[in-house]
């Protein structure tokens, strides 16, 4: 995370806030899925990575999305923000999408995304060899983002690159100072299938590249039960595994968690990872997706 990365090297590529509840919160990596549900949807999510060491990231997001005009088009607004240390990062992003049908059951989304990051790093608190050389840039970065979102009521796979340009938020007169947001490539999928009348399963997948640093897997598997509860376990590639609940309290408020425990060194250090979500539908979904709920 961001502070950490600063913390441990001034030449550094940084990565994005990561959450194991995602699948809950699509729209904040991929703008093809917003509006893809057909209900406007508020989602917020709060995690606390590494508990029980100082100054370890922490981040919010607030995600709304909605059908827009017609069935056909989407709009989605994302909020996120991760503080971590001395620095704290806030991104807005605003998401379109106009989506293809190919039959009553198959979709592709496609969707483009503007946002605004804003930096602000208290370097005083910075341990650094030549803290003089450092100068924060606690200013504005714009971006832009593309996402392919392809569906149905039981499956889907994504690809989305949601922030094009890379950025640069530290000047410098020292070349080995520097702070840089390098492009992600995100590549998701999942399926849903019934085990009996009571009980679905879905195996998900989500792969994060950038360059850099080691490919980025999380494998999730998750049931169903009576359309109500849902439980199940993942695992991030040589990184942590993790535990996922949620329960559907009525039709429209959902209401989940999960906690991931590293399973490298680094988990020896910490407490672990915690999550909580709450997902609000502001009407009941397609009908269709009532009689055979997506759970995605």
């Amino acid at each position: 995370m961001l502070a950490f990365g600063l913390l441990a090297s001034l030449g550094w590529a940084q990565q994005t806030a990561q959450y194991t509840d995602y699948m809950y919160n699509t729209g904040l990596i991929n703008p093809g899925y917003s509006g893809s549900r057909g209900t406007a949807t508020i989602t917020g999510l709060h995690r606390s990575q590494w508990m029980g060491i100082d100054g370890a990231p922490s981040t919010q997001s607030f995600n709304f999305d909605t059908n827009f005009l017609n069935r056909n088009t989407g709009l989605g607004l994302a909020v996120d923000n991760d503080v971590a240390g001395p620095a704290k990062q806030t991104g807005l992003t605003v998401n379109y999408a106009y989506r293809l049908n190919f039959s009553d059951n198959y979709t592709l989304s496609l969707g483009i995304s503007g946002s605004l990051d804003f930096l602000d790093v208290d370097v005083s608190q910075l341990t650094t060899e030549q803290p003089e050389t450092i100068e924060a840039n606690n200013g504005m970065t714009p971006n832009v983002g593309v996402g392919a979102f392809f569906y149905s009521n039981r499956a889907y796979l994504g690809f989305s690159v949601p922030r094009l340009l890379k950025s640069s938020y530290f000047d410098s007169v020292n070349t080995f100072t520097s702070l840089d947001v390098l492009t992600h490539f995100y590549l998701i999928g999942g399926v849903v299938l019934d085990l009996d009348s009571n009980i679905k399963f879905k195996p998900a997948f989500l792969a994060k590249a950038v360059s850099g640093a080691p490919l980025a897997a999380d494998l999730s598997a998750n049931f169903l039960f009576n359309d109500k509860f849902t439980l199940g376990a993942a695992y991030r590639w040589d990184a942590a595994v993790s535990l996922l609940a949620a329960f559907q309290i009525t039709d429209k408020l959902l209401i989940g968690s999960a906690y991931d425990k590293d399973i490298n060194g680094f988990g020896a250090l910490n407490n672990g990872s915690f999550e909580v979500f709450l997902k609000f539908n502001f009407k009941r979904e397609r009908q269709r997706f009532i009689r055979n709920p997506r759970f995605f």
